[in-house]
């Protein structure tokens, strides 16, 4: 009889806790009706005796006593936990672990999330807690430049937070614990379906925006959290050219009739090897580096690093090459000729960044076109041009490939040339490399 009434005030335990969810998921759609197509794709269930409320990508479990405990001390505490998760998935933060501290990914995702919920204003999901976390976030948002996850990732990797403003954030907002989010294998199809409705829901932002709501920061995650990644290993390869390398081209070899004629004919072979295959290999290649007073001399070397890097594998790398490494701010301050892996290891640990003024991408351009008329260069694939954007930008296209790589997409910068490729990489791409010291 004991056994029947337990199993009775779990079950009623159960109903009620989905109640809840099912008020709180229709106030959301009520308040804000472009999350429809999200909250039908978001899986919600209950998960006895887990003590938390677990989020693995995809779907959030609650914990039914937990979360009538927490509703019963705030009525609006179910719509912030389900618009909490909602923005995760909308914004994929389940995808993004890869090479990142996950203490500060989890609760860099968290403070966004919670930034974007403060921003929409609604009286749903306000809690007494609010004015505490606007006031800590406006202090947080100067000092990391925004308040984007990624943004606030790389504000506590530079400034790590102690014990306690740790604590004080999880206390603030943490709502839902990440443990599944390194499932990733298991989540390809969701984050696929996942961004298809992170782009609509960005196009349905601009009818939306015109509201008594605020999107401007949801607009800013979503915008980061849609842009293309690309891999720079491959991406550079795009830019090698065609040449010969001494080598045995086993692809067009036949060693049945080079071993056939070895036997009969006593160390005779019926064919030669032939000595030199094609492959794709940098040999004329140009790399210029916005040495303007807004790139950090940091971040340029640890681009220049990573570039060499992947240059100087042998598959893609001649052995005697031709490449030019421009600094230029308003002008060009300096050319270095790298004709070979000593020159490149040498450059690196004795090269000097110099410039620091106003940015002009021009000079660059009429610098690199004297020097084909001059003759300098056999094969000018591609030339490809690190900085921040803020620049004038040549209005004449040359006869070569040109990349404009930046670290961060900033929607205030002038816009690339359409004949140019505009490429953003991660910073946390550039972290992984150790730069030597100039």
């Amino acid at each position: 009889m004991e056994d029947g009434h337990k199993t009775d005030k779990q079950l009623q335990i159960r109903e009620i806790a989905a109640k809840v969810m099912r008020l709180a998921h229709d106030g959301i759609l009520i308040n804000m009706r472009f999350l429809d197509v999200a909250l039908s794709k978001l899986k919600v269930e209950c998960r006895e005796q887990t003590g938390a409320h677990l989020f693995d990508g995809a779907g959030l479990y609650y914990d039914p006593v937990r979360l009538l405990r927490q509703y019963k001390m705030a009525p609006n505490y179910a719509a912030r936990l389900y618009l909490h998760t909602l923005l995760h998935c909308i914004f994929y933060h389940s995808a993004a672990i890869d090479k990142m501290n996950r203490q500060y990914w989890d609760m860099a995702t968290d403070i966004a999330v919670e930034h974007t919920i403060l921003d929409m204003n609604m009286h749903l999901t306000s809690l007494s807690t609010d004015d505490v976390l606007r006031n800590r976030l406006e202090m947080l948002g100067k000092q990391a430049g925004g308040l984007t996850a990624e943004k606030i990732y790389r504000h506590f990797r530079i400034e790590e937070p102690s014990e306690k403003a740790v604590e004080e954030w999880n206390k603030l907002c943490h709502y839902d614990e990440h443990i599944y989010w390194d499932r990733r294998e298991e989540l390809e199809l969701p984050q696929a379906e996942w961004r298809k409705i992170s782009e609509r829901i960005k196009a349905d932002l601009k009818s939306f925006s015109k509201d008594k709501n605020n999107a401007g920061s949801m607009e800013q995650n979503l915008r980061e959290a849609t842009r293309e990644r690309y891999d720079y290993t491959d991406f550079l390869r795009k830019f090698m050219v065609m040449g010969e390398s001494i080598q045995v081209n086993d692809d067009e070899f036949d060693y049945i009739y080079y071993t056939y004629g070895l036997s009969t004919y006593g160390n005779m072979p019926l064919v030669e090897p032939l000595e030199y295959k094609d492959s794709n290999k940098i040999k004329d290649f140009v790399i210029a580096l916005d040495t303007s007073a807004s790139c950090r001399g940091k971040v340029v070397q640890s681009f220049l690093q990573k570039t060499y890097n992947i240059m100087q594998g042998q598959e893609n790398f001649f052995s005697k090459i031709n490449v030019h490494i421009i600094q230029c701010d308003s002008e060009v301050r300096q050319d270095t000729k790298i004709t070979n892996r000593e020159e490149f290891d040498a450059f690196m640990k004795q090269g000097k960044l110099t410039g620091f003024g106003s940015t002009d991408f021009r000079p660059v351009f009429s610098y690199i076109e004297k020097l084909c008329k001059e003759q300098e260069f056999d094969d000018l694939k591609g030339m490809i041009y690190f900085t921040d954007g803020y620049g004038i930008y040549p209005e004449q296209m040359p006869d070569y490939d040109v990349a404009f790589v930046f670290l961060q997409d900033d929607e205030n910068a002038p816009k690339v040339p359409p004949w140019a490729i505009r490429l953003v990489l991660d910073e946390e791409d550039l972290e992984e490399v150790t730069a030597n010291e100039y």
